[in-house]
Parts: C-alpha cells; structure tokens; sequence
C-alpha cells in the first residue's frame, strides 16, 4: 500500500474505520488486527470502487464486512470472549481509549447482534436511513424501528438492566 493512497484515501476516513474496529473488538491487539485488515482491504479493493456511492459509505461497507468476516473467523475457531469483558488499560497506548463513558457505551455495543452494532454506528455518524439501509444491505421500511428498538436495548444495558 503506498502511502499517498493511506493519507489520502484511508487517514481522512479512519474515524469511521476506527468506530467500527472498535465495536467489533474487546481488545487492542484485536482492533489493531482489524484496523489493519480493513484499511488492507480498502487498499486491495480500490480498482473495484464503481462511484455508485460515496468513498465514505464504501469505507463504511468495507469496514463492517471485513470486521464482520474476522468476528466469524473467531468464532467459528471457538474463541469465545465474554459479554462483559472489560478492556484492558490502553489508554496509555490509544487516548481514544480513554474516556470511560465511550468506553461503557462500546462495552454495551458489543453486547448488540452484528447487524444492530452496524446499524447504532451509523446512526450515531448521523447517516440517513437510506444510507444505513445501503451499507448493511437492507431497505430503510425497519430502519427506524430498528434504531428506536436497539436504542432502549442500549439504555437498559447502560443502567444495568440487562445482563
């Protein structure tokens, strides 16, 4: 990967990527792996990008299919983390890591389906519902009621409600 395709291409995006990684991952060494999958990926699938949508939304794609694929892979080679896995101290390592309410709100994420963890990203990015509906591959007629259900499933999550 050449480093003008990463500072131009991959660096003014790597906010999405990093919400992304993050949400799929219990661990630094973890969403290091993915970051570094996902902005390989982008990389090896450039000459295919069609300009039906914007670069953001393909980088949003991209992302959640290549986290999705490596939450797979983990699974299915029976590595099992716990729901209330905490991360380990990274703050040092990562300031992005560092505040304590995102990391409680990541933690209750995580505890969401794949498919709803993408769909709560994106809303909290601000997408339209037609957008949501284009990354993750669905029409935007459950959208709403996706993210209105998935928002008190948060909520309970949050307060301790739910295990």
């Amino acid at each position: 990967m050449s480093k003008d395709f990463y500072t131009s291409s991959i660096l003014p995006f790597s906010a999405i990527i990093i919400k992304i990684c993050r949400a799929y991952t219990n661990s630094q060494e973890d969403f290091e792996d993915y970051y570094q999958e996902v902005c390989l990926q982008v990389w090896r699938s450039r000459k295919s990008f069609r300009e039906e949508s914007k670069w953001s939304t393909w980088i949003y794609r991209i992302s959640l299919n290549v986290c999705l694929t490596l939450l797979k892979k983990k699974k299915n080679s029976e590595v099992h983390l716990a729901a209330d896995y905490t991360l380990m101290d990274i703050s040092e390592e990562n300031p992005a890591f560092a505040d304590e309410a995102l990391n409680q709100l990541y933690k209750a994420i995580r505890q969401l389906s794949e498919v709803d963890r993408a769909v709560i990203l994106l809303y909290l990015e601000e997408k339209t519902y037609q957008d949501i509906a284009d990354i993750i591959g669905t029409n935007t007629n459950n959208i709403g009621v996706r993210i209105k259900r998935i928002k008190e499933r948060l909520k309970k999550l949050l307060n301790g409600k739910v295990n």
